[in-house]
C-alpha cells in the first residue's frame, strides 16, 4: 500500500484475522497448502514448525507483502495491504542494522502513516513515541544508534515502533531467536503489556516448551496446518511426528516426554 492510499476500513463484527483456504506456490511448489484459521481479539498465538514450514510466508501474506495463489486473508473484514493496524516485525537477520538511525527515529517511523507524507511530527506524535519506548523500557536509549543495541533491545525497539503505529495485530517472526534467557524474558514481559492493551499477537518460534506455556493457542505448521488450539490438544505425538517427521526426537521421562528439535537451528536444541 502506498503512502497516499486510503487506509482500509474495519468491520467491528469481523474477525481480527481470518485466513481461509490459503495456498501459496513458488515455481510450482507449495509454500502453504490450504491453510485456514481465525484469531480472536487480544489473544497470543505461537506458530511452530521446522525451517521451511512456511511460517515467514504466512506472516508476509497476512502483512500484504505476498499474494496468495488461492484463498483469502482478511483483517477486520478487508484484504491485507491497506491496514495501518498491522505491524510486521521480520527476523533480525533481514534488517540492516548498520543503517544510521537512532532508536527514537526508528519508533517514529511507526507514525509515518498517521502523520502523512512530507509532514513534520507533532508534539502528539513525539509523545506517542516517548510513551511507546517507556512501555518497552527503552526510553533511556532513545538517542542511541539502533546498531549499537543488543538483540533483545533491538526487538523491543521494533515492538515500540509497532506500538507507536497503534497496531492492533502484531506479527513477530522468530523474535526470540539468538537471544539469551534474560532478553527472551524481557520480550515476553513486553508481550504481557501488549495483552493488557488488547493487541493480537502472532509469534513464530522453534521453542515448543515456551509455545505451550506462554501462549493462548498454538499452531503446528508444515506447509499445511496440522493442528491449531490449546497446547494440550495440539501437542500429540501423532501431530508432532507429522509436523517434524524424523527431525523431532521424543524421549520418555517420568513426567511424560521430553521433546526436542535437533535440526532447526544448527547445534541448538529446543525443549
Amino acid at each position: 500500500m502506498g503512502l497516499f492510499a486510503k487506509p482500509a476500513q474495519h468491520s467491528d463484527t469481523a474477525a481480527v484475522l481470518a485466513v481461509h483456504n490459503v495456498s501459496v506456490h513458488y515455481n510450482g511448489l507449495a509454500a502453504l497448502d490450504d491453510v485456514s484459521f481465525e484469531l480472536d481479539p487480544g489473544e497470543r498465538v505461537a506458530v511452530v514448525g521446522p525451517n521451511g514450514a512456511g511460517k515467514s510466508t504466512l506472516f508476509k501474506v497476512i502483512a500484504g507483502l505476498l499474494h496468495v495463489t488461492h484463498g483469502t486473508v482478511t483483517v477486520r473484514g478487508h484484504e491485507p495491504g491497506g491496514h495501518v493496524c498491522i505491524a510486521y516485525i521480520p527476523q533480525r537477520s533481514q534488517i540492516d542494522w548498520a543503517f544510521p538511525v537512532n532508536v527514537a527515529d526508528v519508533v517514529m517511523m511507526g507514525r509515518i502513516r498517521k502523520i502523512g507524507f512530507l509532514r513534520w511530527p507533532s508534539a502528539y506524535d513525539r509523545r506517542i513515541v516517548r510513551e511507546s519506548l517507556e512501555l518497552v523500557d527503552m526510553a533511556h536509549l532513545a538517542g542511541r544508534q539502533i546498531g549499537e543495541l543488543s538483540g533483545g533491545q533491538q526487538q523491543r525497539v521494533f515492538i515500540a515502533r509497532a506500538l507507536a503505529q497503534e497496531a492492533e495485530l502484531m506479527l513477530l517472526d522468530e523474535p526470540l531467536t539468538g537471544l539469551d534467557v534474560k532478553s527472551q524474558q524481557d520480550i515476553m514481559d513486553v508481550m504481557n503489556v501488549l495483552r493488557q492493551r488488547g493487541v493480537t499477537v502472532l509469534v513464530s518460534t522453534h521453542d515448543l516448551s515456551l509455545a505451550a506455556e506462554a501462549f493462548d493457542r498454538l499452531m503446528l505448521l508444515n506447509r499445511k496446518l496440522i493442528g491449531f488450539g490449546k497446547a494440550t490438544e495440539v501437542l500429540t505425538p501423532e501431530r508432532l511426528a507429522e509436523t517434524y517427521g524424523g527431525k523431532l526426537q521424543l524421549l520418555p521421562t517420568g513426567q511424560g516426554a521430553f521433546v526436542f528439535d535437533n535440526a532447526c537451528c544448527g547445534d541448538h536444541t529446543h525443549g
